[in-house]
């Protein structure tokens, strides 16, 4: 890239990230303004309340996404499959177990790829436990969750959400291999040969790679926002019209059960992170404890219906099973833990 490409993409993205502040920081007064001067709603009822954390919340959630995304898509460019593949297999398992969560962060990978990813690893010879660690960690903590979070919640909760997301995928997928349950994966699984060779290891110049930060931004802000709105539309009804003592006598910290049932209801919801995390906003928001909350958001994220039934493939049931209390039980001792000392 010559020196006048690198000037004029430098004095872009200077006018973009200054667009974007003086934005960012003008969607509070604009909320308020839509809601109490240009909407006419009385201050103080639960309409105004609702519309004004609606009006606020989605734009900011949006602009965060998008710079998140952005990023994120250029690291991903360094991270391509068979990169990935090559990265853990024939290690250590317990240093297979950290590095596959940490990759699990930034690999484009969800639920749906489940099963061509577990194929590739086990022939490319990644150990069945890495593989785990790898499996829960990239739908749980990935950037779409911890952006909103952070957008959302803070950068404590958004690192709290993060460092717990990882221990869960580090040491469920530690136990898991420390069980041997390899019999336990179907056998066709085994047959399949691995069709690693000559695939690219992606973008090699950095025009490459900010078309892919900006494809990223395409592809995954265009498949979510509308799920973002409908979470934060959600959120914005639980924030204007739900009794705070109503959530927290059902998620507080003192109803011993509420850890458990949270993650019990969310295991059957369909919903990433982009559809989630605005509820969880409005629940804390009304007096729920911050450990159901998490155990409720991770038992969506990390052990979805959708993605039980996809493993279901090439997983059999007393392995589908094992993998689904170990993890469910890291989330429940996730959820205690953050209520005893929160």
């Amino acid at each position: 890239m010559d020196t006048r490409r690198v000037r004029s993409y430098a004095l872009a993205g200077l006018a973009a990230a200054v667009a974007w502040t003086a934005v960012y920081a003008s969607l509070a007064r604009l909320a308020r303004w839509i809601t109490y001067a240009l909407a006419g709603l009385p201050p103080g009822t639960r309409a105004a309340s609702a519309v004004e954390f609606f009006v606020f919340e989605a734009p900011k959630v949006l602009m965060l996404l998008v710079l998140v995304v952005f990023g994120v898509g250029i690291v991903r460019s360094f991270f391509t499959p068979e990169r990935t593949r090559r990265m853990l297999a024939g290690r250590r398992e317990s240093a297979g177990n950290v590095l596959a969560a940490l990759l699990g962060t930034v690999t484009p990978f969800c639920s749906c790829s489940a099963v061509p990813l577990f194929i590739g690893f086990v022939t490319a010879g990644v150990p069945l436990g890495v593989t785990f660690s790898f499996l829960v960690s990239a739908p749980m903590v990935n950037e779409v969750a911890l952006v909103l979070l952070f957008g959302l919640l803070g950068w404590k909760v958004a690192a709290l959400y993060m460092s717990m997301g990882l221990l869960v995928a580090i040491v469920s997928g530690w136990t898991i291999g420390r069980l041997k349950l390899e019999r336990f994966v179907e056998p066709w699984v085994f047959g399949v040969q691995s069709a690693t060779a000559g695939e690219p290891d992606g973008p090699s110049s950095w025009a490459d790679r900010l078309r892919a930060g900006a494809a990223a931004v395409r592809d995954i802000v265009g498949r979510v926002w509308p799920y973002v709105l409908a979470g934060i539309a959600v959120g914005a009804g639980i924030h204007g019209y739900v009794p705070e003592n109503f959530m927290a006598s059902l998620m507080g910290k003192g109803v011993w059960w509420a850890v458990p049932l949270a993650v019990l209801i969310g295991i059957p919801m369909y919903s990433n992170a982009a559809g989630i995390i605005p509820v969880v906003q409005a629940l804390l928001a009304k007096g729920a404890a911050l450990g159901t909350v998490l155990a409720f958001m991770m038992a969506v994220i990390g052990l979805s219906l959708p993605e039980t039934i996809i493993l279901r493939n090439v997983l059999r049931p007393q392995l589908l099973a094992v993998f689904l209390g170990v993890v469910g039980t890291g989330i429940l001792l996730v959820g205690y833990a953050f209520n005893a000392v929160f």
